[in-house]
């Protein structure tokens, strides 16, 4: 939660007399150390256990090997070419889906947290790693297990600011649990599957949601305040595929405001970490189901990847109301636009602002003109993979050979990326190589 070195609020847990173990029940907040100092860390908990070097061969911003561990995770790497997979990593099924009925305080309509409910209910799993917010600032997430499907409407809802989510691996071992689910965003599922052989678990269910442009909870409260005059108010914000941000207020009230008029320009250059605008993994190619919104146009947008996300969505039966996703417009003007906004940029924020009279037109021309669905969805991965690129160019040349997988490559190529000498691993066996072309497989390893 919050920024890194922060320790949550260690809350009191609930017990019942038949708890297996002797263990909690219901929801608990553990307490974990304090985060160990990273160059790059979005402190996703591993630095706060009793192994903090365990850093070195778990984090994604160091030499991720994404062909080996989609190998390792779904039973192959992702399939390039012509193939969705080259943006979006491996999957089985694509779908734009909704819950029926909708769950009340949901970022959408509850999917992530429903699936969670029936693994604890159908008792697949002892208890789920998550999110809930802090009491006093209900924007901020703090880590929590949970074992009583009821507590986990109080999970439900967008939280922003770093969360060392995988602090609580430690305790629920402790606790005796050994078949886990866990709700987390990408950098969280990188270093969870690299660990995952050395937990002994019996079970893990890994449900992914895609992430972008994360920051401090503080530094989030900086933005809401520039969207509107009582920002305390404000108790939901999505980004929609239609180009709108909503908002949602305590009395009721929604306003929408279109991307263009965000006010991105007035944000300091540091109001992203680097880890953020270097990110590789916005769909989160690791989780057994990635339940997100970009591919959805309203709707969410689920990427089952392997047996185990099969086996979580059959969970939610016919409450599931799903289709196939649509698709429209065409994103390479987007993308090319984006980067020449970043390339210009200092400090990696725009500093060119579109002329006052041009941005109603834009704004209205952006939603039926401009990339839809599955293509916003591309554009979107197509755009962080552009940010990488320049972001480590500008402020940690030396990383790039290692954090930047082929694939990504791949994705800013036909935009006139290209690698410049010592950009690439010159080894023919490095991890971030293309993966070889093969006959897909179905294992799940674990």
């Amino acid at each position: 939660m919050g920024g890194p070195g922060e320790c949550p609020d260690r809350d009191t847990p609930a017990v019942t007399a038949d708890a297996p173990d002797s263990a909690p029940r219901g929801i608990v907040s553990p307490p974990f150390g304090p985060a160990a100092h990273r160059d790059l860390c979005t402190d996703c908990g591993i630095s706060r256990t009793a192994e903090p070097g365990a850093c070195a061969r778990a984090c994604q911003f160091i030499q991720p090997d994404y062909p080996d561990m989609e190998t390792r995770v779904h039973g192959r790497a992702r399939r390039m070419g012509a193939s969705d997979e080259r943006f979006f990593g491996p999957f089985r099924q694509m779908l734009q889906a909704r819950l029926s009925p909708a769950r009340t305080d949901a970022q959408w309509t509850g999917i992530t947290s429903r699936i969670a409910e029936r693994l604890l209910e159908t008792g697949a799993v002892d208890a789920v790693l998550t999110m809930k917010p802090h009491p006093e600032d209900a924007w901020r997430p703090v880590p929590v297990l949970v074992t009583d499907p009821a507590e986990l409407a109080n999970c439900r809802g967008m939280r922003m600011g770093y969360a060392p989510l995988l602090a609580l691996l430690e305790p629920a071992r402790r606790l005796g649990y050994r078949r886990l689910a866990v709700i987390g965003i990408p950098c969280q599922v990188y270093a969870l599957r690299r660990l995952e052989a050395e937990l002994d678990l019996d079970r893990l269910y890994v449900i992914g949601t895609p992430c972008s442009d994360n920051t401090t909870t503080e530094r989030f409260h900086e933005f809401l305040a520039l969207l509107a005059d009582e920002p305390d108010e404000i108790t939901y914000l999505e980004f929609r595929a239609d180009y709108q941000v909503e908002l949602r207020f305590r009395d009721g009230r929604r306003r929408e405001i279109p991307f263009l008029y965000l006010p991105i320009s007035r944000l300091p250059p540091d109001f992203f970490p680097l880890t953020c605008r270097t990110c590789v993994d916005y769909t989160n190619v690791l989780a057994d189901i990635t339940v997100g919104y970009m591919g959805g146009q309203g709707e969410q947008w689920l990427l089952v990847r392997n047996q185990r996300g099969k086996e979580l969505l059959d969970l939610l039966g016919d409450e599931l109301v799903a289709s196939t996703p649509g698709s429209g417009g065409r994103r390479r003007g987007s993308v090319r636009g984006f980067l020449e906004n970043v390339r210009r940029a200092a400090g990696g924020m725009p500093v060119r602002r579109m002329p006052d009279w041009l941005r109603p037109l834009v704004a209205w021309l952006m939603p039926r003109i401009g990339p839809r669905g599955v293509e916003f969805a591309r554009a979107r991965v197509e755009m962080k993979a552009v940010e990488t690129i320049l972001h480590l160019r500008r402020e940690r040349p030396r990383r790039l050979r290692h954090m930047v997988p082929a694939h990504v490559w791949s994705l800013v190529g036909p935009y006139g990326l290209s690698p410049e000498p010592g950009e690439r691993p010159e080894r023919s066996g490095s991890p971030n190589r293309l993966p070889r072309r093969g006959p897909p497989t179905d294992g799940i390893p674990r």
